[in-house]
């Protein structure tokens, strides 16, 4: 392992793994980015860590786990002080992506948002009312309509105090759709009507919004692109490691990982889990100030009262059967559940997505999307990480597992 100066940024690695231009270096220091070489199907791409330890450790449940750091040795000393990056070299991608994450854009933030339908619309219009921090948001749909009547409509929707800053909205041409710094992808085919006999409305949607969606990865693998691409159609999980993987294939259908890294791939569905856990854990009397919601965002999904030793299985899990099927309550009344999804799951992750605070998404481990807590940072994206009882610890797991065999075809 030898040190390299490159851009201001100290590389950790073996010498085969360093960029061109990079210079070496007496000793490490900060910034720092270690540089692995790994499996690209199933191992993260760019992400931050706090420990030494965290660098070699294994990906799966036990990331999001606090543990003792190791503090012996310079290295270690540093990365405690300063945290670290770790590059997996094995994508195409690579330095190019790290550049963009180790030097965000502050000013003139460009949205492009796919998908004007009633969660898309929902979305849009929180975007609108408190994106401030959005210089403009671009929409593209098959229906142009849709997309003229938009833009008309929220660009002439007043600020809340004068002069106050407000993202325009533009219409976008499909050959500027990656021309962004977040892409955002709500179209969604093959929707359940209300009223049918259709349990798992989320998972019904898959095979038509998997069609959809890998047509955009493939643009997105195309156009090069360096920025965050947030899959908020359903099934929200498994949509978002289909992005990854599309973007990733070659012409002949070959695994090649030229795409997309994993953390630019973001799933948007679990913010409004964990808003409607809160509304029935309120509605039967529990407290949730310290509750946690984790993996998909349906079958699988866990609700806990709380992550530690003073975790209630039994309550948990009821809790858990009524976040899941809140969606069936809304239908019962004969409405398309979309609001609070669009607003809860959407606008407002994607929202503290951008601001660098932790928030609810569907992110890599261990090649699966898994839902839990996250926040980006310039190192790159940075777990949650807490004390976990066994008994939650062990849900986890199943959860896990079963997004593991998930068959992707």
């Amino acid at each position: 392992m030898i040190y390299k100066k490159w851009k201001d940024i100290c590389l950790c690695g073996a010498a085969e793994e360093m960029p061109v231009g990079s210079e070496p270096v007496a000793k490490p220091f900060a910034p720092m980015v270690f540089l692995v070489r790994r499996n690209g199907f199933n191992s993260r791409g760019l992400y931050a860590i706090t420990a030494l330890d965290e660098l070699e450790e294994t990906e799966g449940i036990l990331c999001l786990t606090a543990r003792k750091p190791r503090l012996e040795g310079e290295l270690a000393q540093l990365v405690s002080e300063h945290g670290a990056t770790v590059l997996n070299t094995a994508f195409s991608n690579a330095f190019p992506v790290l550049e963009t994450y180790l030097h965000p854009k502050r000013e003139g933030l460009r949205v492009t948002l796919v998908g004007l339908g009633d969660v898309g619309g929902t979305l849009l219009t929180g975007l609108k009312l408190l994106g401030r921090e959005i210089d403009e948001i671009a929409l593209y749909d098959p229906n142009e309509t849709m997309c003229r009547r938009y833009e008309m409509e929220l660009n002439q929707v007043l600020p809340e105090r004068a002069g106050e800053r407000m993202p325009r909205v533009t219409i976008c041409r499909e050959e500027d759709l990656f021309r962004c710094d977040l892409f955002v992808f709500t179209a969604s085919r093959g929707v359940p009507a209300v009223g049918s006999a259709v349990q798992d409305v989320r998972m019904a949607q898959f095979d038509a919004n998997r069609v959809m969606v890998a047509s955009y990865a493939k643009m997105a693998r195309e156009a090069g692109f360096t920025g965050q691409f947030c899959q908020v159609s359903d099934p929200v999980d498994h949509l978002a490691r289909e992005v990854f993987l599309c973007s990733n294939r070659n012409e002949a259908g070959q695994l090649d990982f030229a795409g997309l890294l994993p953390e630019q791939v973001q799933g948007f569905g679990l913010g409004v889990m964990a808003a409607r856990a809160a509304y029935y854990a309120e509605r039967e009397g529990v407290p949730f100030e310290n509750g946690r919601v984790y993996g998909p965002h349906g079958q699988g999904l866990v609700v806990a009262n709380r992550a530690d030793q003073d975790y209630d299985n039994h309550l948990s899990c009821r809790l858990t059967e009524l976040t899941r099927t809140a969606n069936l309550e809304v239908r019962e009344l004969g409405f398309k559940p979309y609001i609070a999804p669009g607003l809860s799951s959407a606008a407002i992750s994607i929202l503290q997505l951008l601001r660098g605070e932790e928030h609810y998404g569907a992110v890599p481990l261990g090649g699966v999307y898994f839902g839990c807590r996250s926040r980006m940072t310039a190192q790159g994206l940075l777990l949650r990480r807490e004390s976990i009882c066994q008994p939650l610890l062990a849900r986890l797991e199943e959860t896990y597992r079963a997004l593991q065999a998930f068959d992707y075809r």
